[in-house]
C-alpha cells in the first residue's frame, strides 16, 4: 500500500489556489512517480465566505491557522500566506512540531532565513524555499545538490520588484 502524506496549505489566494489545482490535477501522476497519495487535508483562510477560483470542500477550510499547523496527522506545511506577520510565527511552530514546510514567502526568508533554517535543522526536518526566489525558477536545488562540489562566490541576475523592495 502507498503511503500517505497529509498536506496542510496557509493561504489560498492567488498562488494558493494555483497550489491547490496543481495538487488536484497532478494526483494520479504523484502517485505513479512517487508512490504517494499527496492529501490536502486542511487549508486555512482569512474567510470562509470569499469567493474562490477554485472549489474546495467548506469541511477543508478553517480560519485557525493554528489548528493547520498543529494538526498531528499533517506532514508538510505550504505557507503562501505572504508577509512576516503571521507567517513566520507559523511557519516557526510548523517546523517545532516537526513538520515540513514549503513557502514562497520572500519577505519571511529575506528578514528570518537563519533563525528558520536553524529551527528545521535543530528538529531535522525540511524547509523549502524555492519559490521565493527568482520567480519559482529552480536554482537553489541544483546549487545545493547538483553544484555541490563547485565553489560558488556569486550568483547575478535580474530580479523583480518585490525583491528589489525586501
Amino acid at each position: 500500500m502507498k503511503k500517505t502524506i497529509n498536506i496542510g496549505l496557509l493561504g489560498l489566494g492567488t498562488i494558493g489556489s494555483g497550489v491547490y489545482k496543481v495538487l488536484k490535477k497532478h494526483n494520479r501522476e504523484y502517485r505513479r512517480k512517487l508512490d504517494v497519495n499527496l492529501s490536502l487535508k486542511k487549508i486555512a483562510v482569512k474567510s470562509k465566505r470569499k469567493k474562490r477560483g477554485v472549489e474546495v470542500k467548506p469541511e477543508m477550510l478553517t480560519t485557525d491557522p493554528l489548528s493547520v499547523v498543529n494538526d498531528g496527522e499533517i506532514d508538510i506545511i505550504i505557507e503562501l500566506i505572504g508577509g512576516i506577520v503571521p507567517a513566520k510565527k507559523l511557519i516557526l511552530k510548523a517546523l517545532n512540531n516537526k513538520k515540513h514546510v514549503v513557502t514562497a514567502n520572500k519577505e519571511v526568508m529575506a528578514s528570518f532565513g537563519k533563525e528558520l533554517f536553524d529551527t528545521a535543522n535543530k528538529n531535522k526536518v525540511d524547509l523549502y524555499f524555492e519559490a521565493s526566489v527568482g520567480g519559482g525558477i529552480p536554482i537553489i536545488k541544483p546549487l545545493k545538490d547538483s553544484l555541490s562540489a563547485n565553489k560558488v562566490n556569486k550568483i547575478m541576475g535580474i530580479v523583480n520588484g518585490t525583491t528589489n523592495y525586501i
